[in-house]
């Protein structure tokens, strides 16, 4: 089970966060707000972008802070980004699985100005969590690449916990067949680690290296994986799970996934699969 339980600080966070930048209801009513968004981030389909994900994502913004124009908008995108989620095979497969920055950020938009935050700050925050999708922040805008960073830090974590973290990411597409699901993954870190650079923002080059090594680490780990599977050459229905999913991962002959075209088998939209931000340190 990906749920853990919040930490009695996380809810009193949102609140100093939100009064920072400008809500002026009663506590109480900003407090609603957050345990809200709380038992979003905490539904049961959640293994990586889960309360401890928001956690790290909100750890991340506090090491980046210091580059940032207004700290407290980013940490409240922070909070919106993955409020929205779903990773069943119909949205995987049409480029909508996994954190929903879109959805996010319309429900930010709506819900801050209802606790007294201005509607132009509100905006704010919209746009930036926007800019999270695909990760291709403004290169003029400092606290989007914050948000970005933050939520890309678990690339860059220890080797153990990166290993906890691919196994929560396969966890949160269990249905879905093990080859597309190799193909899928390989396809979005093939396109990350591509890049001239993984992080945009100063503060965060120092995450570029072992980002780059976990990710190295991986495409290897997922191409042999691949070619042992298709080596096998059985039905894809017959073959057990890889190392990576969990036991009850059987559910991987998903009759939804099947129907749906093959030409569609990017990868559980990039924004989710990639993984998001842990702690560093």
């Amino acid at each position: 089970m990906g749920v853990i339980e919040a930490p009695q600080w996380l809810v009193p966070a949102f609140v100093r966060s939100a009064k920072a930048i400008g809500a002026n209801a009663p506590t109480e009513q900003i407090e609603t707000v957050g345990d809200a968004l709380v038992a979003s981030w905490s539904s049961p389909d959640r293994f990586h972008h889960a309360i401890k994900h928001l956690v790290d994502v909100l750890a991340s913004i506090d090491q980046l802070a210091e580059e940032t124009h207004d700290p407290d908008v980013v940490r409240i995108a922070g909070w919106y980004h993955g409020a929205e989620f779903c990773s069943n095979a119909r949205a995987s497969y049409g480029h909508r699985g996994g954190e929903d920055p879109q959805a996010g950020a319309l429900r930010a938009a709506r819900e801050l100005p209802e606790i007294g935050v201005p509607q132009e700050i509100a905006d704010r925050v919209a746009e930036l969590i926007s800019q999270i999708h695909r990760h291709s922040a403004s290169t003029v805008d400092v606290d989007a690449q914050a948000l970005s960073d933050a939520d890309l830090a678990t690339l860059a974590c220890e080797p153990q916990k990166y290993a906890a973290y691919r196994k929560n990411i396969r966890a949160e597409y269990a249905h879905i067949p093990v080859e597309d699901y190799l193909e899928a993954r390989l396809a979005i870190l093939n396109k990350l680690v591509a890049r001239s650079r993984i992080f945009c923002s100063p503060m965060a080059a120092m995450w570029e290296e072992p980002a780059r090594e976990n990710i190295t680490a991986e495409l290897a780990r997922l191409t042999a994986e691949l070619e042992e599977y298709e080596s096998t050459a059985v039905d894809p229905d017959a073959v057990a799970p890889t190392s990576e999913a969990p036991a009850n991962s059987a559910a991987s002959a998903n009759p939804a996934a099947r129907e749906l075209s093959p030409e569609t088998h990017d990868a559980p939209n990039s924004s989710s699969t990639l993984g998001r931000a842990p702690r560093f340190g």
